[in-house]
């Protein structure tokens, strides 16, 4: 891990009809490292999400390997480097777990509609590469996503397979930053020990930067480099897990909402 931040947040602010969502926040996310980010509901956790990846307007800055993203749609911060999962599942349910991970991949083709559409030898080359890719990225999931499954479509999957499913589409777009949303919402305490352990080899075997926004502490603990601390759209801690745990204001942040976790 270096010391250079590959996500650097500069008065980030966003705000919804007089609401401030997100007000003034500094962060910066240092390559290779794996954060968490945490705070009580409606601290504006995803809403810091959202607005890195151009979902929300926003002020301030973000710059991500030395280029400001602000100003770019979707689609064009994804090609810089970026991806997500969100907390509400979102996949192709018709499509086959190979497809859905397949065109992830369009990002990042070099064939377009022309190739497409007269079947090119450069087309099915790629088409290929595509393929095999896909069947990789999977395969990092152990038995889960292969074999017959690579078939099924994706509405027929258990819930924690598609989690695992959405992931491997965000790795499929080939990003250097990874956004998790609540990987480990909704799963029981063996799926989320899995996916823990899941989520530090994505760091140290696909080399990927990581932020995760986690209610589980559990998980946080066990996976965190370092914790961030929203609370009302502030950033009120930032430092390793034991340092967050013990600070006061955090405390208060979550005995203050009803929500001791």
């Amino acid at each position: 891990m270096n010391g250079r931040p590959i996500l650097d947040i500069r008065g980030l602010t966003v705000e919804f009809g007089g609401l401030m969502a997100l007000a003034g926040v500094d962060i910066q996310i240092r390559e290779g490292e794996i954060v968490s980010v945490i705070g009580p509901n409606g601290a504006g956790k995803t809403t810091l999400f959202n607005a890195i990846t151009a979902s929300v307007e926003s002020t301030g800055d973000i710059f991500f390997e030395g280029k400001s993203l602000l100003g770019l749609d979707p689609n064009q911060v994804t090609s810089q480097g970026v991806a997500r999962t969100f907390q509400n599942v979102r996949l192709f349910a018709n499509m086959s777990v190979l497809e859905n991970v397949m065109v992830a991949q369009h990002c990042r083709t070099r064939q377009g509609v022309f190739g497409a559409l007269l079947y090119t030898k450069a087309f099915r080359l790629e088409e290929a590469e595509i393929r095999e890719r896909a069947e990789e990225i999977l395969g990092f999931f152990g038995t889960r996503l292969v074999g017959f499954r690579l078939d099924q479509p994706a509405a027929v999957l258990s819930y924690a397979n598609r989690r695992r499913l959405e992931i491997a589409r965000a790795m499929a777009t080939q990003p250097r930053l990874l956004l998790l949303d609540e990987p480990v919402a909704g799963m029981n305490p063996v799926e989320s020990a899995e996916l823990t352990g899941l989520i530090g080899r994505l760091r140290d075997e696909w080399g990927f930067t990581i932020v995760v926004i986690e209610h589980d502490m559990e998980v946080v603990r066990e996976v965190s480099d370092r914790v961030i601390v929203l609370d009302h759209g502030e950033l009120i801690a930032d430092g390793d897990y034991h340092e967050v745990s013990a600070d006061p204001r955090v405390i208060e942040a979550y005995l203050g909402h009803g929500a001791a976790t």
